[in-house]
């Protein structure tokens, strides 16, 4: 404890250089290596090949967590209740049980997570619905949006009951209560990495950093799994597995939509007048063909970035989305939209699109961000939406008049 406080004095200091554009730093430095290692191994239930497990100095490699659709990680397990959470271009971490110590020969570049993880610091707001899930929300002890803020009935009840506590958002959170709060974890969207610092000094805390990548994945059920990774993290993986299988059958219970050959575009409208789409790979366009209908941009991705997001002018967003059947407003970052007049006024150009002249202009709430857990039911919103169906029977989406 009075290693974590010199650091947080630390870190406090090094707050207010930063301010003044004088940070140098004080003593920490953020972990960025990936230690990799090789050889194919074996599964103790089935033995059949598997991908590259890493070997651990010290730990004897058991089996590798089956995973259907996420891509972003891997979860290694190792005799003794040893776990390393691979998160792919990105980080490993060893998950050390309770009691134990971690490898003498550990890379240092491997983020060590002890457990229990139970003082968890929670910003990434689209994990909550998946520790919720599989009964993980004892674990979560601070977060990174107010009780308001939140569309989840349970988190919202605990922060009201005290039980979960607001330590400020990811830009800005509060040191000294992840200090006082003796915080074990921070769990980040991919939102910390356009502010490095912070994440910097709460690793000078002793605090390890978990980055949710899970807006990466390409299928919409890719982003449900993620709910594996924490349930290693907590010991939960029957509970995870049995809630996931049952979102599995959603989706494939969903998957008989015929094609109706309508056309959607899924956007929203920056504050600069540009127009932010989804790259044709990502899950969104993926719900929308298992909902029956067609993606508006067949090949569009960012070349900038491994970001979803494509950010286009305008004229560009205009020039093919002109003739969608559809307009779908993302309203999960932006502000909703609750009239055709409120689109236009984003850009004169909305009154051309065949979707407003025809009134085919939908919205969704802003709870859908944060429902990583029931992502089948935007995919039957769409198909609603496609074939006329009643609006009272949609979870997310709502039509705008």
């Amino acid at each position: 404890m009075k290693k974590r406080t010199y650091r947080l004095l630390c870190v406090l200091a090094s707050t207010v250089l930063l301010v003044t554009g004088a940070l140098t730093g004080c003593g920490g430095s953020g972990k960025s290596g990936v230690s990799k290692g090789d050889g194919t191994q074996q599964t103790e239930e089935n033995g059949a090949e598997e991908k590259k497990a890493p070997k651990i100095d010290g730990l004897k490699y058991q089996k590798t967590m089956q995973l259907k659709y996420a891509t972003g990680f891997d979860v290694y397990y190792y005799k003794g209740g040893y776990k390393l959470l691979d998160v792919h271009d990105d980080r490993q971490y060893l998950i050390v049980p309770e009691g134990k110590k971690k490898p003498a020969d550990l890379d240092k570049d491997i983020v060590v997570l002890k457990q229990p993880l139970d003082h968890i610091y929670l910003a990434a707001t689209s994990a909550m619905a998946l520790f919720d899930s599989m009964d993980g929300l004892d674990s979560i002890r601070m977060s990174g949006a107010q009780a308001s803020d939140w569309y989840i009935d349970n988190a919202k009840k605990a922060m009201e009951e005290g039980r979960i506590l607001f330590a400020g958002k990811y830009s800005e959170p509060d040191y000294e209560m992840l200090v006082d709060e003796d915080c074990d974890l921070a769990i980040e969207s991919t939102m910390i990495l356009h502010t490095p610092k912070v994440q910097e000094m709460i690793e000078d805390l002793d605090i390890p950093v978990f980055i949710d990548r899970s807006s990466y994945e390409s299928h919409p059920l890719g982003r449900t799994e993620w709910i594996k990774a924490y349930a290693a993290m907590l010991n939960k993986e029957d509970v995870a597995d049995t809630f996931f299988e049952k979102q599995t059958k959603v989706i494939e219970n969903l998957k008989d939509f015929k094609n109706t050959g309508k056309t959607v575009a899924y956007f929203f409208v920056n504050a600069d007048g540009t127009v932010v789409v989804r790259s044709s790979k990502d899950y969104i366009p993926k719900m929308i063909g298992i909902a029956g209908g067609k993606y508006i941009f067949s090949d569009l991705k960012n070349t900038e970035s491994k970001s979803a997001s494509v950010e286009l002018s305008m004229e560009e967003f205009y020039s093919k989305a002109e003739e969608a059947d559809y307009l779908i407003y993302n309203a999960t970052i932006d502000s909703p939209i609750n009239s055709i007049a409120e689109l236009t006024a984003k850009n004169e150009l909305f009154k051309d699109f065949k979707a407003v002249k025809n009134g085919n202009v939908w919205c969704t709430g802003k709870s859908l961000y944060q429902a990583t857990d029931i992502v089948g039911n935007l995919i039957t919103d769409i198909h609603l939406m496609l074939t006329d169906g009643d609006e009272k029977d949609m979870t997310f989406l709502y039509r705008v008049k």
